[in-house]
C-alpha cells in the first residue's frame, strides 16, 4: 500500500476532506490518501502574506504526521507554500498542486492560463510559472468578481464565476488549457471540465497523477 499524505495549508478541515476525496478518486489501486489540516492560519489563503506564512504551517503539519510510513506528499494550496523546505526534510516525493497543474497544462507546449478567485495572489502564482520555466507558455490570470470567501461558500456562484474567467482565458488570451487555480476550488474544477472544449485542469487531480508518475520513475531507477 502506497500511503499519500495530503497537506492542506488552509485551516479548514472540511476543505481537507474535499481535497482528500478528489485525490483518492484519482489514485490508482494500492494507494491510500490521508488528509491533514494546517493547525494555524486562515481557512482560505487569499494574499501573499498568508501564503508565505503557510510555509511554516506545512512544515509543522508534516512533522506532526511524520512517522516513516508516508510514500509521498501533496501540498494542496495553489502557490505550493513550503514545498522546497519540505523537500529538504522529507525523503519521499513531494509535489505541489500549482507545480503539477502547470506541468499538466503545458504538456505538448500548450499555452495555458489560470482562472482563480484571489487577486492578491497573482504575483506569487506568476512567479511559480516562471520558476518552473513555463513563463513563455503562460497566458495570464483571469479573476472572478467579488470576495473570494463569499464565492467559496456558494458552490454554484463559484462555478459560474470561474466559468466566465475560463472563457476569458480562452477567448481573450488564447489559452489552449486553463487551470482552476486553488485547492479550495477543487470541486468546481471537476465540475467545469466537461463544459469546455479545451482542457480544464483540476490541480489536485494533476498533483495525484504527477506523484504517481514519480513513484513509477523511482521504481524504474
Amino acid at each position: 500500500m502506497q500511503e499519500i499524505l495530503l497537506i492542506n495549508p488552509n485551516s479548514s478541515s472540511s476543505t481537507t476532506a474535499m481535497m482528500a476525496k478528489i485525490a483518492s478518486s484519482e489514485a490508482p489501486a494500492g494507494c491510500r490518501v490521508t488528509g491533514i489540516t494546517a493547525a494555524g492560519g486562515p481557512t482560505m489563503i487569499v494574499n501573499e502574506d498568508e501564503l508565505n506564512a503557510a510555509a511554516t504551517e506545512v512544515l509543522k503539519a508534516w512533522r506532526s504526521a511524520a512517522g516513516g510510513r508516508w510514500n509521498g506528499v501533496i501540498v494542496s494550496a495553489f502557490g505550493d507554500p513550503g514545498i522546497e523546505l519540505l523537500r529538504c526534510e522529507a525523503s519521499v516525493p513531494v509535489v505541489g498542486i500549482a507545480e503539477a497543474s502547470m506541468l499538466a497544462a503545458s504538456e505538448g507546449r500548450r499555452r495555458f492560463g489560470i482562472a482563480t478567485v484571489t487577486p492578491e495572489l497573482v504575483s506569487p502564482i506568476e512567479g511559480r510559472a516562471a520558476a518552473l520555466g513555463l513563463r513563455a507558455l503562460y497566458t495570464g490570470i483571469r479573476l472572478t468578481q467579488g470576495d473570494p470567501h463569499a464565492l467559496a461558500a456558494d458552490p454554484q456562484a463559484l462555478e459560474e464565476a470561474l466559468a466566465k474567467a475560463v472563457q476569458c482565458c480562452i477567448d481573450e488570451d488564447g489559452a489552449q488549457a486553463v487551470i482552476i487555480g486553488g485547492g479550495p476550488l477543487g470541486q468546481a474544477a471537476l465540475a467545469l471540465a466537461p463544459r469546455f472544449d479545451v482542457p480544464v485542469i483540476a490541480p489536485i487531480s494533476a498533483a495525484m497523477r504527477l506523484l504517481c508518475s514519480r513513484f513509477a520513475a523511482t521504481r524504474g531507477a
